[in-house]
């Protein structure tokens, strides 16, 4: 196999796909344009801001567009497209045209689709990995050239996870192209899809287990209504013990379906983050709180 020559043209969005994108660079392959989301709210407030993956571009000189209208009309030349959480499907007359690869964050055929490293902690893997696939109009379902395995610890948040598995993405890409591409592999096995988490998912069912609730603070913006007014939940663990649905107790733990949920930060409506029992403590209602 030879090195993979051709320049490159990178499409993706979120903080993951910008540190594969620092890296293609710092390891001095030639991105000849980026393709991203348009610039959108961020955080409070009307103003606009620029994906992390355009910031990266705009750092480094490179060109950007929004949509895949600047592919279309320089496929002439020989290009690969290197895609990583670029959330839209690519038509099959664009890749006629540039071929492309994808960097996804699970150990293919396992968890394909939108949200593989929030699934695969909400079911309780113990490992994932990273996959070097080629994109097909279809999702997720391309053949495969490299994959590299890592273990989930039981505390790592879905942030965290797709944090670490980005760097691991990265060094998988940046090895597989130095390499050569070579005849990828078709995937084997039984596929699993990774759904979009929904809104309705955010929402603590405290009927459901402990460690079940645990893992959903860990994946995502979970939630609990109390009196009216939403409550994060933004850290807890599970431990052992009973009580009744939602209640809390002084030490802020609250009763589940099988055991209990150790609440260690929580978001009050309309407040920063706190500490669960300095929470608890600043409540008159403490002695008598209970979630819906």
């Amino acid at each position: 196999m030879n090195a993979e020559v051709r320049p490159l043209v990178f499409l993706g969005t979120p903080s993951a796909a910008a540190t594969v994108l620092q890296r293609l660079i710092d390891d001095g392959f030639e991105v000849r344009h980026v393709i991203t989301r348009p610039d959108a709210k961020r955080g409070r407030g009307s103003a606009t801001s620029p994906s992390p993956v355009k910031v990266v571009a705009i750092a480094h000189g490179i060109s950007v567009s929004h949509n895949l209208d600047w592919l279309k009309e320089n496929n002439s030349a020989p290009m690969l497209g290197i895609v990583v959480a670029y959330g839209r499907i690519i038509p099959t007359a664009v890749l006629e045209r540039t071929p492309m690869i994808n960097v996804h964050f699970s150990l293919l055929p396992r968890w394909r689709g939108a949200a593989p490293v929030e699934r695969a902690i909400l079911a309780g893997d113990t490992t994932t990995g990273v996959c070097i696939m080629e994109v097909e109009p279809t999702l997720d379902t391309g053949a495969v050239y490299a994959c590299a395995e890592m273990a989930i610890d039981d505390s790592i948040t879905a942030d965290g996870l797709t944090a670490e598995l980005s760097h691991l993405g990265a060094t998988l890409l940046v090895n597989t192209l130095r390499r050569g591409l070579g005849d990828p592999t078709p995937q084997a096995g039984e596929a699993t899809y990774a759904e979009k988490i929904s809104a309705d998912e955010m929402r603590l069912n405290w009927s459901d287990d402990a460690v079940n609730l645990s893992r959903k603070v860990r994946c995502f913006r979970a939630f609990t209504m109390v009196q009216g007014n939403r409550v994060r939940i933004v850290e807890a663990r599970p431990i052992e013990g009973d009580a009744p649905l939602g209640s809390v107790n002084q030490q802020a733990q609250v009763g589940t379906g099988d055991g209990l949920l150790q609440l260690v930060r929580v978001q009050p409506e309309g407040k920063q983050a706190m500490d669960a029992q300095a929470w608890l403590r600043g409540r008159s209602d403490r002695d008598s709180v209970r979630f819906d």
